[in-house]
Parts: C-alpha cells; structure tokens; sequence
C-alpha cells in the first residue's frame, strides 16, 4: 500500500512538471517564432582597442580633466600677463582766499602701474607650470583608469559569454536527455522517477540559461555606459581573453611602481606646493607701483612723479607662509603612503595571480580531462542499463561544475593582471585580443 502511494506521488508530480515544462516549451516556440517575424539585423562588432579608444573620446570623466589641463594652461598665461596701468582723472571748482574771490576749474590726471620684482613673476610662473603638470598627470590617471576599466568590463562580457555558451549546450543536452529519459518511462523501460529527475535538471538548466542570459545584458550595459551610452543597444564584441599573456617577476615589477601615474600626480603637487611655498615668501615685498600725473590750478600746472612700495608692518603674511609649508608636509606625507600601499596591494595582486595561473593549470592539466572522462563514462553506463538516470546527471552537472570553474578562473588569470596593470599604470597586457 504504502509503494502504490508512493507511485502515486511520484506520477501526479510527474504530471505536473510535464504540463509545466510544455506550457514553457509553448511560449518558448512563440518567442522563437516573434523573433523570425522581426526584421533580422546584425549588431556592430567592436574590438577591445576600438572600445578603448571610444571611450577615452567620449567618457565624460576624461572631458573632465581634458578642461582641468585647459585651466592649467590658461592659468599659465595669467601668471606671465602684466597688471594693467591704471588712469585717474578728477576735475573741480577752485575758489581763492583772497582777491576777488572768483571761483574758476581745476583738474588733474594721474597714471599708475603696479610692477612686480623678477623674483616674485618667476615664483607665480613656477607655481603655474607645476599645476599644468598635476592636470597633465590627473589626465594620464583618468586615461589609464579608463582603459583598465574597459578591458575589464570587455574580458567580463567575454568571460560570461564562455559561460552562457556552456549553459546554452548544457540545456540542450539536457532536453534530448530528457525527451529519451520520457520515451523509455513511455514504453516502461525506466520508472517514472527518472522523467521526474530530468525535468528539474532541464528545468535548474533553463534557468541558468536565462541567469546567465541576464549577466551578459549587465555586463555589455556597463561597458556602454564607460563609453557614455553612445554604442548601439546591441552590439557585440570581438577578442578572446589574452591566456598566453604571462607577468615578469615581482622583483622587476616592483622597480616599476615608480612609473605609476598617481606617484606623478602626487610628485608634481609636491612640487607645487614648494613653489607655493615660495611665491608666499616672495609675495611679503610683491613690487612697487610707479605713479606719474599732473595737476592744473587756475594759476599754477603742477607735475608728479612717484613711487608707491607696501610695508609689510600689520601683515607679515605669516599664515599663508604657514599654511603652503603644512601643504607641502601633507603632500610628501601622501606620496610616502601611496607609495607604501601600492607596493602592497601589487604584493596582493601579484599573489592572486599566481594563485589563477596554478588553477588554470591544474584544470587544464587534468581536472577537465579527468571529469570528462568520468562524464562519458557514467553516460556509456546508462545507455547500457548499467547506471540509472541519477548517477548520469550527477556526472554531468560535475562536469558542469568544472567547466565552469575552469573559465572562472581564467577570468580570475586575467583580472589579476588587469589589477596589476592598474597598479603600474603601463600595459601589461597586449590591447589587440
């Protein structure tokens, strides 16, 4: 009594995966069929330097510090402009003391230019060349940061294709499994568990599929918004991940963190900051002003020739002086530990790399082989009537799995790179896969 129930179960659930996966397979062959009535067209192709080069043309993050180094070079002409002379003129009534007391027109004109000393000029130039070189540096740290995202991104969409591509043969594989899996329950050759089985494994398999569907969507949506949205909706991509690419060793890595575009950055603010320093210092005696006018009473033409100098006696410019010294430890104090954790996340990188080189060599070294292997065996064995239906879909989602994994971790190989190569701020791998 008790294994009629459970045959009974076993049939009614049977029943209803199997009206649940037709009424799928049903919207499925509608989707197919919308998809044939609309107006076929191929997608654009990009390749990983056109991408590149897409977006450094039109991120906005690099229109940003494209006028951050206009600025820089606009300051650079104020620094070496002269102040403008200034005019004076006045005009008005004169009446004498004494005598008949007649009121008659006085006016005066005056003309005054302010000239600073040469040493002050080269300071405020020094000062604005130094910032011309922190904006050229911001523009090569937001270059490099682009580019290095970009082919992250692009490797991402390639890596989630590999999988989506592995999915997409595994659900197949999974429904002519399932379609022989039903004809033997149909003719009695299986029980009915084993159609039960194939349908929830057909079923996790579609849902993979539509998973990993979806990743793929994400993945390209980013990539076109580091371009600015400007790449056609559906588009595709060209490249394979760079796998025969490898890394020196960390010792000659190591000698060339110096070359990393923030260490520029931050040296030329150091730099700047020195200059500032300086031009505070020159600035206590900025210059003179030079004053020439002339001034007609009624009776008298008066001419004026003078020097105007500023006495530093209120104002020492002590807190300027203060605070473009507390800028300048500040700077060094950051590029002391930008140095330091640079060399050490290029320590931890290089470390993950490693750890991806030897699980793409053990999978490629055996673990696949070994797993197909087991695969065709357990399948050989089921096709016998030696093995049911669980131990062979048990072998093929391990060999799923491994698959999977598999191309994780040459995902995981060459984002360790990438990170690298961020760390460095120079190519380390090749931009033309």
């Amino acid at each position: 009594m008790q294994m009629q129930q459970i045959s009974h179960q076993e049939s009614a659930l049977g029943q209803r995966l199997h009206a649940a996966w037709s009424v799928y397979l049903m919207l499925l062959g509608c989707c197919y069929l919308l998809s044939f009535s609309l107006p076929a067209r191929a997608a654009e192709s990009f390749t990983l330097t056109q991408m590149m080069d897409i977006a450094v043309e039109r991120n906005p993050a690099m229109n940003v510090a494209n006028a951050q180094a206009a600025a820089a070079l606009a300051s650079l002409i104020t620094a070496k402009s002269y102040a403008n002379p200034e005019l004076e003129f006045g005009a008005g009534p004169s009446r004498y003391k004494v005598g008949n007391q007649d009121t008659k027109a006085n006016w005066n004109v005056g003309l005054s230019q302010a000239l600073e000393y040469g040493n002050v000029r080269s300071a405020r130039r020094e000062l604005a060349e130094s910032n011309i070189a922190i904006a050229e540096a911001a523009k090569q740290v937001t270059r490099v940061e682009l580019r290095n995202r970009v082919k992250d991104a692009f490797y991402s969409v390639l890596q989630r294709q590999a999988i989506f591509k592995l999915v997409e043969d595994d659900r197949l594989l999974l429904m002519q499994i399932r379609d022989r899996v039903k004809l033997r329950v149909d003719v009695g050759e299986a029980p009915k568990y084993e159609v039960i089985k194939a349908d929830t494994e057909l079923l996790a398999a579609e849902r993979d599929y539509q998973t990993a569907l979806v990743r793929i969507n994400e993945a390209k949506a980013y990539l076109r918004g580091l371009s600015s949205n400007t790449l056609p909706s559906d588009y595709d991509l060209i490249g394979e991940l760079p796998m025969k690419d490898s890394l020196p060793q960390i010792s000659e890595l190591r000698e060339r963190i110096a070359e990393n575009p923030q260490l520029t950055q931050l040296r030329a603010s150091a730099k700047s900051a020195e200059a500032k320093l300086q031009l505070e210092e020159r600035l206590r005696y900025p210059g003179l002003t030079v004053k020439a006018g002339v001034e007609q009473d009624p009776d008298i033409t008066s001419l004026r020739l003078g020097v105007a100098v500023p006495l530093p006696l209120w104002n020492k410019r002590e807190g300027q002086i203060a605070e473009a010294q507390a800028n300048i430890n500040q700077t060094q104090a950051v590029l002391t530990e930008r140095e330091w954790a640079l060399n050490r996340d290029l320590e931890s990188a290089y470390q993950r790399y490693l750890i991806a080189q030897q699980q793409v060599t053990a999978f490629e070294g055996g673990l696949l082989t070994q797993s197909e292997a087991v695969l065709k065996t357990a399948e050989a064995a089921y096709r016998y009537g030696e093995r049911g239906i669980l131990e062979y879909l048990d072998a093929q989602r391990t060999y799923r799995i491994v698959r999977k994994d598999y191309i994780s971790a040459r995902y995981d190989y060459v984002s360790a790179m990438l990170e690298i190569e961020r760390l460095l701020g120079s190519n380390t791998l090749a931009d033309t896969h």
